[in-house]
């Protein structure tokens, strides 16, 4: 019995136990897997942004046929407030004055000059035709060759962002397909085929001739192709050990902004939306290849019996990092998956969700975590939408907003392991808060400080994400935390659906309605994080046991 127990490991071998001690936490394989990913990242912020302008609004105005024709137009003529209303800033967009006159007999006289005897400015109608300021978005589009307007989205500004809205109902309809394909074939089969997907889809948009069309077009990619970010996460994280986990991540959140930045960049040079398809979707064929870069996750190989492709995968990666791993160590953790699964088929336990309701601190976190993901993508995505729509130059609005996401990513990751995941949340929500009634009462004129101000609500939202991902996972027990995580992370995906609405709510309502939205979802969840408890310098518990009494001696 005795030489039996020395045989045999002391402790229980996982896959983490391998990392820190035999292959080597953060390594050549590792550092490769990253850079993957990273690459991978960056194209993934061209796909998820592009339509912030691609489906940009563009401003418009009526075209007045009694004082011009259609084939010469000025968009801000002279004359044109005697033919339009005037608000305190600009001239309406989608209304004009009634006509005294026949248009025709106005074109034929010759009139040089609109004035305003020929106007009825008691009775406003709304355009018949529109004039439009630039021809960037499919607000505006007319096919070369048919000189018609195919999208009709001038002064529709509910059928213009719900395409936004439609991209991220379908990444939450995603869920269950790529689960499906992830759980069936594995990550790097769900990898390549959600990188074909995306990248043919996004190809074939530029042929996209109807408003129909181009909404399905966004329909697919989001339901079909939108699991590769996950996936690579997945596959990266999995094999970097604990003590590099977070800054791993911040890595992929990092790269997934400079994608942001650098397709500020290249729309600015390339404004058409059609040119633009082809230019950040072609190159993103080449991700396909990935299936052959990086390798398969190692626990779905153990998941699925495949002992032999998961030794390979772990030796190579010893081979990389020039250190080894000891067949004791290979077959201990296979004795300890096929130990979990037997006891999982012996197991028949009370389904999760009464188990949660049996618990009350467990209940209280299911319901407030959900909570704060709603608002860090309501906020997160808004402010996004919304850099677009503010004064000032829309590409270096963009670019200063999706930049200032980095160095947010890397003063979370910082914090959280100093002064806690609670205080990080709590005073980023609040700040965020602070930013976004500051900005709404903000005088007219000073675009610097409206600026700035912009900017640390989005710097504050984005240590949210870092902070929110790490604590989700840290409040729940082992056996539920991909659960319970997930469960918390589909709620959240509410806020990125009603984001893109955010702008015309500002325009059918009051203008800084969105602003004031963000700032009361955030006070609410920074007030929340006060019913959860800290979980810096715990043990991550194991039972519910464990993680409903985490909650009681650090509340």
């Amino acid at each position: 019995m005795q030489k039996e127990k020395s045989e045999g490991p002391t402790e229980k071998i996982n896959l983490d136990v391998i990392l820190v001690k035999e292959i080597g936490q953060f390594g050549k394989y590792q550092l490769k897997n990253v850079v993957l990913s990273a690459i991978f990242c960056v194209f993934m912020g061209w796909a998820a942004s592009e339509y912030f302008f691609t489906t940009a609004r563009i401003t418009t105005r009526c075209l007045i046929p009694e004082c011009e024709s259609s084939d010469a137009i000025e968009f801000s003529p002279p004359w044109l407030t005697n033919a339009v209303p005037v608000t305190e800033t600009t001239f309406d967009n989608c209304q004009r004055y009634a006509s005294y006159v026949n248009a025709s007999y106005v074109n034929q006289t010759s009139i040089e000059v609109c004035p305003k005897d020929l106007f009825d400015r008691r009775k406003v109608i709304p355009c018949e035709e529109f004039v439009y300021e630039n021809t960037h978005s499919v607000v505006y589009d007319v096919w070369p060759s048919w000189a018609l307007d195919l999208y009709g989205l001038a002064c529709d500004e509910w059928r213009r962002t719900f395409i936004g809205s439609i991209r991220n109902i379908g990444n939450f309809i995603a869920l269950p397909i790529t689960g499906y394909i992830s759980d069936r074939w594995g990550r790097r089969v769900l990898l390549a085929f959600s990188a074909m997907i995306a990248a043919v889809v996004g190809v074939t948009r530029y042929w996209a001739d109807t408003y129909v069309g181009f909404f399905i077009s966004q329909v697919a990619e989001s339901t079909l192709g939108s699991g590769g970010f996950s996936c690579v996460y997945i596959l990266t994280m999995e094999m970097v050990g604990p003590k590099y986990r977070v800054a791993a991540g911040a890595v992929m959140n990092s790269s997934y902004a400079i994608g942001q930045v650098t397709l500020g960049l290249i729309v600015w040079a390339i404004p058409n939306w059609r040119t633009l398809t082809l230019v950040i979707y072609t190159p993103q064929l080449l991700t396909i290849t990935y299936f052959w870069l990086i390798s398969e996750s190692v626990r779905w190989y153990l998941s699925k019996g495949r002992y032999s492709d998961a030794k390979g995968v772990l030796q190579n990666a010893a081979k990389l990092n020039k250190t080894s791993i000891s067949d004791k160590s290979l077959n201990a953790l296979r004795r300890n998956v096929e130990e979990e699964e037997k006891k999982a088929k012996r197991d028949s336990e009370t389904w999760l969700i009464t188990q949660v309701i049996r618990n009350k601190q467990i209940l209280i976190r299911a319901l407030i975590t959900p909570i704060f993901w709603i608002t860090m993508t309501l906020i997160y995505y808004g402010l996004s939408l919304n850099a677009v729509n503010i004064s000032g130059n829309m590409y270096m609005n963009y670019i200063a907003v999706s930049a200032v996401e980095i160095p947010a990513y890397w003063t979370s990751v910082l914090l959280i392991e100093r002064i806690g995941r609670k205080y990080v949340l709590m005073v980023a929500y609040w700040v965020c808060a602070a930013c976004q009634i500051a900005y709404i009462f903000m005088p007219e004129g000073l675009f610097g400080i409206s600026l700035a101000v912009y900017l640390i609500g989005k710097y504050c939202i984005s240590m949210v994400i870092t902070a929110l991902y790490v604590y989700t996972a840290e409040l729940y027990p082992t056996k539920y935390r991909h659960s319970l995580f997930a469960f918390s992370s589909m709620i959240g995906r509410l806020g990125s659906i009603a984001a893109p609405l955010t702008p015309a709510m500002g325009a059918a309502v009051w203008e800084q309605l969105p602003f004031a939205l963000f700032a009361g979802f955030a006070i609410i969840s920074g007030c929340l994080v006060l019913l959860t408890p800290e979980t810096l310098g715990t043990k991550l518990p194991d039972t519910m046991e464990e993680a409903n009494s985490l909650g009681i001696k650090n509340n």
